[in-house]
């Protein structure tokens, strides 16, 4: 599916990096060759964005699993998919069929299991791994505790100009706990790690990456601990950049009150302070990417008791009206958003997306950022609704989609 006429995106707010200004948009052979104040020329599909927001298609980086229409539903067209899959993706024949899933209407930008069988100890075949697709290198849900291993990784990625994305969270102190520690958690019973976890991790990979001069991302810093720790790291030169998802600056663990296992996430959710935080981090630069975090899982996973349900949320259709929360609450601007949401993810991973510019790809949103709506579980696009914002009243749709200047239809 190319696009076979050219288009013109008019009558609609540009979302530039530098901000948010009236104008127009044409796009031929899926890319876009021009923004600004342009007329129709002949030939061209004029496609009239009714005072909409004209935007980069969202970039979503580190989701579990591939759901289209729940991808398409959130204004998403491209998605870097975690190794976590059955098989793990440490194998080159894997990530080239994935890298291929999803195609013409989404991209699937597969990442690399930094490990075999993500176990921790034996590197897999990275550059192989790149060849064949793999856009970024991943530890999967796990920390790598072993430093040795860790530092081989980093510097073999730094080779390869792949950035390693971490989970950082100390294995060895969360156990099997579900929670953090503190009272929601004792209230409940439930088996909990203190937030320490997370910057003991964090101190460590940075520490790492900054002796392997190599590009390392942590998907999720949920603590202001270690959110202090890559604020600091950044302000020496450290190649870190650090993501959260809606959820760690949306709610804190009082969401987790009567056994909601619908809030039983990785990390956990965490304490008050540390969800303002997140906030604090997301307003001055220090988190860098907002991703939905995407695992969709049924009732065999969820309806069980809280320590026993398998972590995870259906977050790629609530990803865009999350983020739009902090932009009505003054936090952030639009411009901020969508760098949160397409440009730095499509960075990091090295495609031409997530920006409105002359030769990015033609992936573009078409957005009333005030539409309402109600989150309902039982009416989602994704594979399953386990949200922990069910029924909650948000504001943000997306109107039309575009996937290399070709309408997307679900």
């Amino acid at each position: 599916m190319k696009q076979t006429v050219p288009r013109l995106f008019t009558n609609g707010m540009l979302v530039h990096t530098g901000g948010v200004r009236e104008g127009a948009l044409r796009c031929v052979d899926g890319r876009i060759t021009g923004v600004g104040e342009l007329e129709p020329e002949a030939g061209d599909e004029v496609v009239d964005a009714k005072g909409a927001l004209i935007a980069p298609g969202l970039v979503d980086l580190g989701v579990f699993a591939v759901d289209k229409p729940a991808f398409h539903f959130g204004g998403i067209t491209r998605a870097a998919l975690m190794p976590d899959q059955s098989p793990p993706l440490d194998h080159p024949a894997r990530i080239q069929f994935l890298a291929y899933s999803g195609k013409p209407d989404l991209w699937v930008h597969p990442m690399a299991a930094a490990t075999m069988r993500l176990e921790g100890a034996d590197m897999a075949e990275l550059a192989l791994m790149r060849d064949a697709g793999a856009k970024a290198v991943a530890t999967g849900r796990q920390w790598i505790a072993d430093s040795g291993v860790m530092l081989r990784l980093l510097r073999y990625a730094a080779m390869l100009d792949m950035v390693v994305v971490s989970h950082a969270e100390d294995a060895g102190i969360t156990g099997n706990a579900v929670a953090t520690a503190g009272e929601m958690a004792t209230r409940m019973g439930l088996p909990s790690a203190p937030a320490e976890a997370e910057p003991l991790a964090v101190a460590r990979d940075i520490a790492l990456a900054e002796l392997a001069n190599a590009r390392l991302h942590i998907r999720q810093v949920t603590t202001a601990a270690a959110l202090d720790l890559v604020r600091a790291a950044k302000a020496r030169g450290v190649a870190v950049t650090a993501g959260v998802t809606p959820a760690h600056f949306m709610l804190s663990d009082l969401a987790t009150m009567d056994f909601r296992t619908f809030a039983r996430l990785s990390p956990p959710l965490r304490g008050e302070a540390d969800r303002q935080a997140v906030i604090a981090a997301i307003a001055d630069g220090t988190i860098d990417v907002i991703s939905s975090g995407h695992d969709p899982r049924g009732p065999e996973d969820k309806r069980l008791p809280f320590a026993d349900a398998e972590p995870g949320m259906a977050g790629a259709e609530t990803l865009l009206a999350m983020v739009l929360t902090l932009v009505r609450d003054d936090v952030i601007d639009m411009a901020r958003a969508f760098s949160l949401l397409a440009a730095k993810p499509a960075q990091l991973l090295g495609v031409e997306a997530g920006i409105l510019a002359e030769g990015a790809e033609a992936d573009i949103a078409l957005i009333d950022p005030e539409k309402p709506w109600i989150v309902d579980k039982a009416r989602m696009e994704a594979s399953a609704g386990n949200t922990p914002f069910d029924k909650q009243p948000v504001q943000g749709r997306v109107l039309a989609l575009f996937k290399g200047g070709v309408p997307v239809h679900d």
